[in-house]
């Protein structure tokens, strides 16, 4: 009895089990007439079964292709839903000028998101695991001193760091403009399509050794394992596009309730939202001892969302104007994307030596809980108009700190920078750079 409770196939019942009752109420429609928190409930769920096949799919996948193509496709199916949301804004704002703000707020909330409470979170997970005993990931490394043990990351991330540092800093220069055009999506879409033809023509990696679900698949012939990696991925996008989109909408719902601003809830519930799947797809894979992975995804997410979601937003913009059209934001929005921007440049100073320890995940965190904390009491202290006139303050005063804290670091890892640009000619040529020795 304890072996067939045990055995794999028992557990991807159970994650499919959690995703039926959603399939039922949505194919008969039964879902629109539900309460705010009954949606959250059903959806949620829906959400929660999806992510553990998403990320089967992705590691059985491991064996046939590239891991880190393996992981850009789970990035991709992960964040689907922040696509749909932030098109959906794009294509109104054709007709509702006011919607491209709500567009651009998204989008930045979603990418700030990310790396505030992803990267950090995951991080601290990984060697909170570590350190307690309950984890045996060789990632992460114990060092002497306060806040210093950290997670290594792997060099073969290299690629995805150096791309996302390219996008990086073309992202500062897009306000400039007025608003989101053709340039913008010839260089970010362009940037994202050079990554993905260098990482698919990477040789197939030797795989960790999987457990579960993942080993049962792998130990099958290729003719079935390839059809079950198809399924796994089309049945866990299905659910996200499908289930994802209600579940924002009732945290929304609910936090209206509760006397929230719509803008607020826009910009960082419904983005929390269409995360889940990510972030809990990742703490999956830390639990399996498996944080480089977990931080190759996550990194993932980051650039197809900093390329392929801004560049796209033009293009459908466009094509519901009816000819070639800028999207256009407010000088509000504008200072969202420079502050986007910064956090990123300041969390790709922290992985340039593909190390991040638990004093700079903590930096991470506090940076953008405290940013949002300060933006939400504006908002609930001051008129309407102040409040803005405030949050503009605040967020260029960030912006200036996370530059100020990125540029000393890299002037302290000018080495290892150099040493990311030599990794990813390496790893494009198939020839990976060992990671050096680092002292502590």
């Amino acid at each position: 009895m304890t072996s067939r409770l045990r055995h794999p196939l028992t557990a991807l019942g159970g994650a499919v089990a959690l995703t039926l009752p959603w399939v039922a109420v949505w194919a008969t429609g039964v879902a629109e007439g539900f309460a705010p928190l009954t949606t959250v409930a059903v959806s949620g769920l829906a959400v929660l079964g999806a992510s553990f096949l998403l990320a089967w799919g992705a590691e059985t996948a491991e064996k046939d292709v590239p891991r880190a193509f393996a992981l850009a496709v789970l990035a991709v199916l992960a964040v689907a839903p922040e696509y749909a949301v932030d098109a959906l804004y794009a294509w109104q704002a054709a007709t509702d000028p006011a919607k491209a703000n709500l567009a651009v707020a998204n989008m930045t909330g979603a990418n700030r998101i990310l790396i505030g409470l992803g990267w950090s979170g995951i991080a601290l997970f990984s060697i909170y695991k570590a350190t307690t005993g309950t984890g045996d990931d060789r990632s992460v490394v114990d060092r002497e001193g306060r806040l210093r043990d950290a997670v290594k990351l792997d060099p073969s991330i290299a690629t995805e760091i150096l791309f996302l540092f390219l996008a990086t800093v073309f992202a500062f220069f897009v306000p400039l403009s007025g608003g989101i055009g053709a340039v913008d999506t010839i260089v970010l879409v362009g940037l994202y399509a050079t990554y993905i033809a260098i990482i698919v023509r990477g040789d197939v990696d030797d795989h960790d050794e999987q457990v579960g679900v993942p080993a049962y698949f792998q130990a099958k012939p290729r003719n079935a394992r390839i059809p079950v990696v198809l399924t796994l991925f089309v049945y866990s996008g299905f659910l996200i596009l499908t289930a994802v989109e209600p579940f924002a909408h009732g945290l929304e719902d609910l936090g209206l309730q509760y006397g929230i601003p719509e803008f607020f809830m826009i910009q960082w519930i419904a983005p929390l939202a269409s995360e889940s799947p990510e972030l809990i797809v990742t703490a999956y894979l830390v639990n399996k001892a498996r944080a480089t992975a977990a931080f190759n995804a996550l990194i993932s997410s980051k650039l197809n969302q900093w390329t392929l979601l801004i560049g796209t937003l033009a293009v459908v913009y466009s094509i519901s104007l009816g000819r070639y059209g800028v999207l256009p934001f407010d000088f509000k929005q504008a200072a969202e994307i420079w502050l986007t921007a910064a956090q990123s440049f300041f969390a790709l100073a922290v992985l340039v030596n593909f190390r991040i320890s638990v004093r700079e995940a903590v930096v991470l965190l506090v940076l953008f809980v405290s940013q949002v904390l300060i933006e939400f009491a504006f908002i609930r202290i001051y008129p309407e108009a102040l409040a803005e006139t405030y949050s503009i303050y605040v967020l260029l005063a960030y912006t200036a700190l996370y530059v100020v804290l990125g540029v000393a670091l890299l002037a302290t890892r000018r080495e290892e920078l150099r040493l990311l640009g030599e990794r990813t000619v390496a790893n494009i040529r198939g020839q990976p750079i060992p990671e050096p020795e680092h002292a502590d």
